[in-house]
């Protein structure tokens, strides 16, 4: 089992990389070995800098680099040779199980659909975003941010999506899916909620239980949560925001460490061909490390497989 690191993705790059690579090695829980992808000289040059060994990893070389700032669909097209072209290389012929960055979140989705391609029947794949719950547990949030706008038989879909994931990645049968609106009853909503909910309720392939509202988002009433990317980016980020804004002010509890974005590591594409994972762009070296670790999760979990063997 191969994970392959985006080694120069993110805003700190190559250092929380290497660094959360590090991490990742010494974690008694990985049982993967790590490939690391990007421009060797940069690589070899900070670890000396950093006075770390890459005795432990396997480097491949990648001439160019896509960094935050480029055209997604521009920088995958035009730089071949790129750390997140040859990520997806690598994934596409088998060399490596899982592809994750912290990098250009555009070109990762870009670079996925040029590359391994969605899986047969997706419409759009969607990212999904882990919101914590008040008893301990994650749930997840689909779409978080890669479609804007949707049609209901997106929304429709991406609750099929998110439902097969949440029960292979946790191990629960039939989890309750719920659509984000402004209130419970199905004639509440926009136009684009209400005709969502008219086929989420005749969709037998999932456990629907109605719209949930933005109160019931962090509550056990529904452990997969169907909006569209504009709102779901702007509902995750709102989340995160506690964890900041709080710490600061000198609050501890644990249910407020649950909203820590370095706890998870990352968000996984879901309806690509492939597991692949993407971090936030300022990653710490602990988002990083248990980014990895949310890769070996999705492999030994057989997610990716599962998704194309229920979606039909």
């Amino acid at each position: 089992m191969k994970i392959a690191l985006d080694a120069m993705g993110g805003d700190f790059a190559p250092n929380c990389t290497l660094l959360g690579a590090i991490q990742a090695l010494e974690d008694p829980s990985l049982k993967a070995s790590i490939v690391l992808v990007g421009n060797k000289d940069k690589i070899i040059e900070e670890s000396k800098a950093l006075n770390i060994s890459l005795d432990g990893f396997e480097l491949v070389h990648a001439e160019e680099t896509i960094t935050m700032d480029d055209h997604p669909a521009k920088a995958i097209s035009q730089k071949p040779h790129s750390n997140i072209n040859i990520g997806y290389q690598l994934l596409k012929k088998g060399a490596v199980q899982a592809f994750c960055s912290a990098g250009n979140t555009g070109a990762m989705m870009v670079g996925g659909m040029f590359s391994i391609k969605t899986i047969e029947g997706v419409i759009r794949p969607g990212i999904a975003g882990f919101f914590p719950k008040i008893t301990g547990n994650y749930g997840i949030l689909l779409d978080a941010g890669a479609n804007a706008d949707c049609k209901a038989d997106v929304l429709d879909q991406f609750a099929t999506l998110g439902s097969i994931y949440y029960k292979y990645l946790y191990k629960k049968e039939n989890p309750k899916v719920g659509l984000i609106s402004l209130g419970e009853e199905k004639s509440k909503g926009t136009l684009l909620t209400q005709a969502a909910y008219q086929l989420m309720q005749i969709n037998k392939k999932i456990n629907f239980v109605g719209n949930i509202e933005g109160s019931d988002v962090f509550t056990e009433k529904a452990d997969v949560m169907i909006c569209d990317g504009f709102i779901g980016n702007v509902t995750l980020k709102m989340g995160e925001s506690f964890y900041e804004i709080l710490s600061k002010r000198g609050v501890k509890d644990e249910f407020l460490d649950l909203f820590d974005y370095q706890g998870v590591g990352g968000s996984p594409i879901i309806g690509l061909n492939g597991n692949v994972i993407i971090g936030h762009g300022r990653s710490s070296p602990k988002a990083i490390k248990n980014m990895i670790l949310l890769c070996q999760q999705a492999i030994t979990s057989e997610v990716t497989q599962k998704i194309k063997e229920e979606l039909i």
